[in-house]
């Protein structure tokens, strides 16, 4: 069995651009998140909105892109979930349009086994000097050739995200769940989960698998 998870909203409680946005004042922090909620709902080009971001918060410091990145708050039930799905064998993968400085964490703290997601890049002087795009809109391309490297059926994958510009990976699964999602995700997805506790997900995950799909496996 696989999971994919976005991460921005479904497995960290936080948006990265808009808390870092803060460092340069209100008016910065509402323009990135005016940009946020158009590209989460689908309403502007998903890559452009993220380079307009990015450009908008050009000179911050890589000391306070970290800080801020390694702050993050990790979904409430995200630790309990991975940790059971690890136990019962899933194979689990994330992917973002955000970036490794706050991605990276994942492997440690929640096990997730491949994580997929683009790159800020700093100027010598440690300043936010651009994006290295590796995560396009179109999510499901950078997940394929794992999928087909572990030789897993569609029946066996499930989806987890909130946004417009995670739509693309339903056709890769069996089972979609939107995360406390917007309306187009809500109207698309399987199920649905409007609070923020990803414990919840382990009972739809029962009904739609069976119970040993979720019980740990014994050795």
């Amino acid at each position: 069995m696989l999971i994919i998870f976005d991460v921005e909203g479904v497995l960290l409680n936080a948006e990265y651009l808009p808390i870092l946005a803060q460092t340069m004042g209100p008016e910065k922090e509402k323009q990135i998140w005016d940009i946020t909620k158009q590209g989460i709902r689908g309403d502007i080009n998903w890559e452009e909105g993220l380079r307009k971001r990015v450009d908008a918060l050009r000179g911050i410091s890589f000391e306070d892109a970290k800080r801020i990145g390694a702050s993050l708050e990790i979904m409430p039930g995200a630790k309990e979930l991975c940790l059971a799905l690890k136990s019962a064998g899933w194979k689990m993968i994330a992917v973002s349009g955000g970036f490794t400085i706050i991605t990276d964490r994942l492997k440690s703290e929640l096990g997730i086994d491949r994580i997929f997601s683009n790159e800020l890049i700093f100027d010598r002087d440690g300043r936010l000097d651009g994006i290295n795009l590796q995560v396009t809109s179109d999510k499901a391309a950078s997940v394929r050739s794992t999928i087909k490297e572990w030789g897993i059926r569609k029946e066996d994958i499930v989806v987890v995200v909130d946004g417009a510009n995670d739509l693309k990976l339903f056709s890769l699964a069996s089972f979609t769940v939107g995360f406390c999602p917007v309306d187009i995700v809500k109207e698309r997805a399987d199920a649905v989960i409007e609070i923020h506790d990803l414990t919840l997900l382990l009972n739809m995950l029962e009904k739609k698998f069976g119970k040993t799909a979720i019980v740990a496996k014994t050795q």
